[in-house]
């Protein structure tokens, strides 16, 4: 009904909205009592552009400075000027001088680097081993002397500035200006401290208003603050007392040895110490797309750039400040969260409501004025004025300022913050780090989950299970011996072919540093006795080619101990069988493989991949010596040595996290760059593929026209065999039919598929910095529960926020009516300013804490999803605002036009027992309204109630402060004690509301049911999502 008035510039994108569509909606809020705490937590927009154009310019310079120096660089190469350069460095000039050797590094002064005698002499002029890499006992050290790689702050606000905020209220300002007039006057005309009470009761009533909203605030201010904490931790590998580690870049200091892989971000400058293919992402520098290669030509590693390819080991030259990134996060500041969809919606419908507050107001202020000069005149007195009459009509005014604060509803934009803060905190306790607000309000109404297979559906804990090796299947765990011919080569393609090392920690015990695949191959080789320190030794590693998602193979080539070049390959099943031409056979020999030999290999893959082991094959070609090292690694001639089987388990609990999304509309589907038939098996047991369900490889669905793909996308249960781009195109084809899509991710390559999705999750073990960066959400465990956890908090701040827009927009049509119809008939307002700044308090911030902030129950996840162009106020709820208005109207208008006679009032403090009576029960139809609206849909309101201690506290701390109001601080809120059986009376009238909600509820309002039958079954097509939430 409200949302119906309400402008297109109120309905935002819910993704990378644009600057144009936030500055709409922020000039459409015409009505904002307080702009520097309503807009607290949305962008600012100015600052965001000045802080954009500023590291624009920065970006600028160094891009030119880049091509600069590379330009002079490949000139002096050219014309062999190395000898005309300036004089050599002397390793004292950079030895503890850490200016010096960051600006060598961000100078790219290759002359300098090699006359201290390359990576070698910097390593020696900070004193450092880079086979070992720097002491621990150094850190401190080295952290005064070169610094730390930590970057200049915002300083976070303290409490008294969020005081300072809630005070920029113009309302509040206003009302502050009226209480010191009425002190004013009231001390002329009564005296102290009669004259005082007034004027003091609204002071001390903002004073309470003012503290419980910027605790609020602060509170909500820390929440961020500690997520924000969470979301820079990024871990990196390095060699510390020649023992190889993670820690986080922040602990990073001059001299230590990082190891980098694809999609890793450089922690902080430094020279390449060694390194294979590295192609380094220079774009968050220099806003330039091409990639760079660094080698030992060209050394330099800048801070802040990515890891595209390859991989490689630095040495730190300079950190924190000192380095090029830790300039341009200087550039940066505090800029705030983009807004979420449903935050600029309750924004317009706070505006709306705000504007009829306004006119109602006015209207009782004038009803109020013209009324008390018409008694004036009537009593011939219009010319004769006093102070009372001034205080009478400061009262009126202060009166209408009050009905405007309780009128605009300030708190239903910040109450989705506060959700969505609540949820992101409880959810970063459920190991799901929320980078973006949006997403936790998006994953509300996600109806497609696109997830991996490896580490989100299995544990990623991996073990070599079966084996194909000397033409014969073996089991691992079984006792065997191989041809000693054949043990040497595999340990040779195990030990050599890999990113992954085989250390030993300080206490000895042997541990492998690398992904879950390459570790379990690796205690595979331990296992049969291999010696990977001993192979790694005798065989001198030429050239590698890393794994990536395009190739899905890794190859790596090398000069055997009697001259020989040998280059070994691992990688998909099929893809490096299709390169091998023979095998070794049960003697070791290598020998042609025949056609039926290779349909036989097939369907030993084929066996491994139906009893959901991941496979791998390993393979050797000998090259030619002379081999030339900028081609790429032969294709083709290798010989097959073995067929790998790994067993990767699914993760306890994923089938029925797959079976609550299913019974909550959503569809998952599993897409995975493995055989498609370890998919079919491992989606079959995690639920996924079902009887009819559609399993399809990634280069079949590639082949397909546009027109096919988008028929079939609906259907796809399982995609096998995907590379990033295949992922991309099923996440653009489910969009395009309106569907909300969430997708997980954990390579650099899945970065356009997690940025084009309704909902990007990385996964926070596996995950590179690069997918890590695009996502909106980081799983922390990998988990796929903990995205069904996302989902269901999700659905619980939408739900959330509906209770409290039903409650809050309840209390603001009573107390507008109430007040204007009462000052229309009576000449009088029931409610004062200092109890109209109460029951804002009750309906406002304390509302919005007792309503917002209630934990999910599993019934959420037994309903559809909300569809995005869904009305936010549902019938249901104008059902539930409208049914207990009118019973609150009728009981507050009966009160005060003849409660004075029902309740046997008499004397000359009647109206004052009255009004009180009618404030403690408005009161009180507040308080238990709040109860009622903890369920739109169900009557049953008090399930879990208990467990919600926030609820619970918010309830209990309103009823203990109104009695206090009413029995010992009449004197400032113009109430008066009341006897028990008017407070049982107040106490039973509110309770009434309850079986009214009961009532309410059993009337039909919904065309649709608000939830369907729960069908466990994947979906083959879209259903029509209903009309409720």
């Amino acid at each position: 009904m409200v949302e119906s008035f309400l402008g297109d510039e109120f309905h935002l994108p819910p993704k990378n909205p644009s600057d144009e569509a936030l500055r709409n909606w922020r000039k459409a809020c015409t009505l904002v009592i307080n702009s520097s705490r309503r807009f607290r937590h949305v962008a600012d927009l100015d600052k965001r552009i000045i802080h954009q154009a500023r590291f624009s310019k920065i970006q600028e310079s160094l891009r030119v400075s880049f091509y600069t120096v590379r330009a002079a660089l490949l000139f002096m190469d050219g014309a062999h000027l190395e000898n005309h350069q300036t004089p050599d460095a002397k390793a004292s000039d950079i030895r503890n001088n850490p200016d010096n050797l960051a600006s060598m590094v961000q100078n790219y002064r290759i002359k300098s680097l090699r006359s201290l005698g390359g990576v070698d002499g910097i390593a020696k002029a900070v004193d450092v081993s880079i086979d070992e890499g720097i002491k621990s006992s150094d850190l401190s050290v080295r952290q005064d002397t070169y610094g730390e790689n930590k970057y200049t702050e915002k300083p976070s606000k303290s409490f008294f500035m969020f005081v300072w905020e809630a005070l920029h209220d113009l309302t509040l300002i206003i009302l502050i200006v009226c209480a010191v007039v009425s002190i004013g006057v009231g001390l002329a005309t009564e005296g102290f401290p009669d004259g005082i009470y007034d004027g003091l009761g609204i002071l001390l009533s903002i004073l309470l208003v003012v503290t419980v909203t910027a605790v609020s605030d602060y509170r909500q201010s820390l929440q961020f603050k500690d997520l924000d904490k969470e979301k820079k931790k990024i871990s990196c590998h390095v060699t510390r007392d020649g023992i190889r580690k993670k820690v986080s870049i922040y602990d990073l200091v001059v001299g230590d040895v990082v190891h980098l892989s694809i999609g890793d971000q450089v922690p902080a400058d430094g020279i390449f110490i060694s390194g294979y293919s590295l192609l380094i992402d220079e774009s968050s520098l220099t806003g330039e797309s091409r990639a760079v290669h660094v080698d030992e030509t060209k050394p330099f590693l800048l801070g802040g750039t990515k890891v595209q390819d390859g991989s490689a080991k630095m040495l730190i030259a300079a950190v924190g400040m000192r380095t090029e990134w830790g300039k341009l996060m200087e550039t940066l500041s505090e800029e705030g969260e983009t807004e979420t969809p449903l935050q600029v919606k309750l924004n317009g419908v706070a505006t709306i409501i705000g504007k009829i507050g306004l006119i109602f107001a006015v209207l009782t202020f004038l009803v109020l004025t013209v009324r008390f000069l018409i008694e004036k005149a009537m009593r011939q007195e219009l010319s004769s004025w006093n102070s009372s009459d001034a205080l009478t009509m400061l009262d009126y005014f202060a009166t209408a300022v009050t009905i405007i604060v309780v009128a605009v509803p300030e708190g239903l934009p910040l109450a989705v913050t506060l959700s969505l803060a609540f949820a992101m905190k409880k959810l970063m306790n459920d190991k799901a780090l929320v980078r973006h607000l949006s997403a936790c309000e998006t994953m509300g109404s996600s109806t497609n989950i696109c997830t991996d297979k490896t580490g989100t559906l299995t544990t990623n804990h991996m073990i070599v299970d079966k084996i194909f090796v000397s033409d014969k299947k073996k089991d691992v765990n079984a006792p065997s011996e191989l041809p000693e011919n054949v043990s040497k080569v595999l340990l040779q393609c195990i030990f050599e072919c890999t990113n992954s090392e085989v250390v030993k920690g300080q206490d000895g015990k042997t541990s492998i540093l690398g992904t879950p695949t390459e570790s379990a191959i690796l205690e595979y080789g331990l296992h049969i006795g291999g010696d990977f320190g001993t192979v790694r030794s005798e065989i001198k590693l030429l050239k590698m080619e890393p794994f990536n998602s395009a190739k899905k193979r890794m190859s790596v080539l090398t000069e055997l101990p009697g001259g020989q070049i040998r280059a070994f390959c691992k990688g998909a099943s099929e893809i490096v069988l299709k390169m091998c031409d023979k095998y070794l056979d049960g003697s070791g020999e290598s020998v042609v493989m025949s056609e039926e030999k290779v349909r036989f290999i097939t369907g030993v893959i084929n066996e491994f991949a139906a009893n959901a082991l991941r496979t791998l094959c390993l393979a050797y070609v000998d090259v030619e010596s002379g081999f030339d090292m900028k081609k790429e690694l032969p294709d083709c001639g290798y010989t097959l040595v073995a067929v790998v089987g790994i067993k990767d388990p699914v993760r306890p609990g994923v089938r029925e996290a797959v079976e609550t999304c299913l019974a909550a509309g959503i569809t998952v589907r599993m897409v995975t760059g493995d055989n498609i038939n370890t998919a079919r098996a491992i989606a079959k047991e995690c639920g996924i593929l079902t009887e009819g369900g559609l399993a399809i490889e990634g280069p079949v669905f590639r082949a397909k026209s546009e027109d096919e793909k988008r028929e079939i996308a609906p259907k796809i249960q399982v995609m096998a065999r995907s590379s990033p781009t295949d992922k991309l195109k099923l996440v653009e084809h489910l969009r395009g039919l309106s569907e909300v899509v969430a997708v997980t991710g954990d390579g650099t390559n899945d970065a356009p598929a997690l940025h084009e999705s309704d909902i990007g999750f990385a996964m926070g073990i596996a995950g590179t910095e690069v997918a890590k960066e695009q996502a909106d959400v980081i799983v922390m465990d990998d988990d796929f529960a903990t995205i069904v956890k996302v989902a269901k908090w999700g659905r619980a701040v939408y739900i959330n926020i509906q209770k409290f827009v039903q409650f809050q927009l309840t209390v603001n049509i009573v107390a507008l009516m109430i007040n204007f119809v009462s000052a229309c008939i009576t000449g009088s307002a029931p409610l004062t300013a200092v109890q109209l700044l109460w029951v804002n308090l009750i309906m406002d911030t304390l509302g919005a804490l007792a309503l917002a902030t209630e934990p999910p129950n599993d019934g959420l996840m037994n309903r559809q999803p909300v569809k995005r162009t869904e009305s936010f106020i549902t019938k249901t709820m104008w059902r539930n605002i409208i049914g207990q208005s009118i019973y609150q109207m009728a009981i507050l208008f009966v009160l005060n036009f003849a409660g004075k006679p029902i309740l046997n009032l008499e004397g000359d403090n009647s109206t004052a027992v009255l009004n009180t009576f009618i404030f403690n029960t408005f009161v009180f139809c507040q308080v238990f309204n709040e109860v009622n609206s903890r369920d739109i849909h169900k009557i049953n309101v008090f399930s879990g109630m208990f467990s919600s201690w926030v609820f619970v506290g918010v309830m209990v701390s309103t009823v203990v402060f109104q009695v206090i109001i009413v029995e010992f601080l009449g004197t400032f809120a113009s109430t008066v004690p009341l006897d028990w059986e008017l407070w049982v009376l107040s106490v039973v009238i509110g309770f009434v509301s309850m079986p009214i909600a009961i009532v309410l509820k059993c009337i039909p309002v919904e065309k649709k049911p608000l939830n369907k039958p729960v069908v466990m079954k994947q979906h083959d097509g879209y259903d029509i999502i209903p009309e409720g939430p």
